[in-house]
């Protein structure tokens, strides 16, 4: 008769019951944070056709949205605003009347302190050329953008923001933005960093949905570049020194390396963005019968979660909260 090791694992595997009560990584509604679109000058949401079950939203059926989503037990949502006139530095951005400006006013009006409204800053969505900042002949000039960023955070702080999350990757953006904040009375006013945001490929739907995509040339000289990994430590150590409350990593299933290099190095609040395109492939799989959508969300985003994510930004957020509950 042969030896065996007296050490079985699969005896905590046998049951459900086992599996949930020695599972090392639990996955929860209050995990997720729901991205969405108000879109200035619509009166009836619109459909985005590259990211089925989403919407750009109208200012009641934004409301409505947030309510189910809390209903759900979802922590919060990161708002995107579709201004219906774009110009070239982005004013629209940090108008007191901008759209979303309105929209921060309307969630924190039905949500109040129940859920988080996160709102990300950045200038895409309201340049006329599509980049992240000012320009300089064909290049985003960074530090007048950092004054233009630090306009915009002001603007939705003062518009009632929980947190304020830069993502358009200028050098020094958190460090221009806490400052300002401070030097206003926004100094409880908490900065989510976008700090390790890559030229990723995943992109492509959220830019039909935000109508953000660039006019010309591309953002790989300010987003990351997908093979650094130390550079992405470097940046969220300089938001840090600079003041950032949370780090993010963007996207999420193809940079895990980096979300749990960072978690581990910096032991920071951590979020990861679980992008559009992530989001719209697995979709299209489950639509045409390759995958099952459940199963195989809840995997992925246990798996942000076991990688070092204390909070996931995902489109699946709505049906993830509703089977998890």
């Amino acid at each position: 008769m042969s030896l065996f090791p007296e050490t079985r694992l699969r005896r905590l595997r046998r049951t459900p019951a086992l599996r949930r009560a020695f599972a090392e990584t639990s996955l929860r509604p209050s995990d997720l944070i729901a991205p969405v679109f108000l879109k200035e000058g619509i009166d009836q949401p619109i459909d985005i056709a590259s990211m089925p079950g989403h919407k750009q939203h109208t200012l009641e059926s934004l409301t409505k949205e947030a309510r189910e989503l809390a209903s759900l037990g979802v922590a919060g949502v990161i708002l995107f605003g579709i201004p219906a006139h774009k110009d070239e530095e982005g004013s629209g951005a940090w108008q007191r009347d901008g759209i979303v400006q309105r929209g921060l006013r309307a969630l924190k009006d039905e949500l109040g302190n129940e859920t988080l409204v996160i709102a990300d800053l950045c200038l895409c969505e309201y340049t006329d050329h599509g980049h992240c900042g000012i320009l300089k002949g064909s290049e985003v000039d960074n530090d007048p953008t950092l004054d233009a960023y630090a306009r915009v955070a002001l603007s939705q702080a003062e518009a009632g923001a929980d947190i304020v999350a830069p993502s358009g990757m200028m050098d020094g953006q958190v460090g221009a933005i806490r400052g300002a904040l401070d030097t206003d009375g926004f100094e409880e006013t908490p900065i989510l960093a976008y700090a390790c945001k890559y030229a990723s490929s995943f992109y492509g739907p959220f830019r039909e949905a935000a109508e953000g995509a660039p006019r010309f040339g591309d953002r790989r000289s300010y987003q990351q570049d997908p093979p650094n990994r130390a550079e992405a430590l470097r940046e969220a150590e300089l938001d840090i020194a600079e003041g950032a409350d949370v780090l993010m990593v963007k996207p999420a299933l193809p940079y895990l390396d980096v979300l749990s290099a960072v978690k581990e190095r910096f032991a920071y609040p951590t979020a990861a963005y679980n992008v559009s395109g992530e989001y719209s492939m697995l979709i299209a799989a489950a639509e045409r019968g390759w995958l099952d959508e459940r199963a195989a969300t809840l995997e992925a985003l246990t798996s942000i979660r076991r990688a070092g994510a204390d909070l996931i930004v995902t489109y699946h957020a709505k049906k993830a909260a509703g089977w998890l509950t």
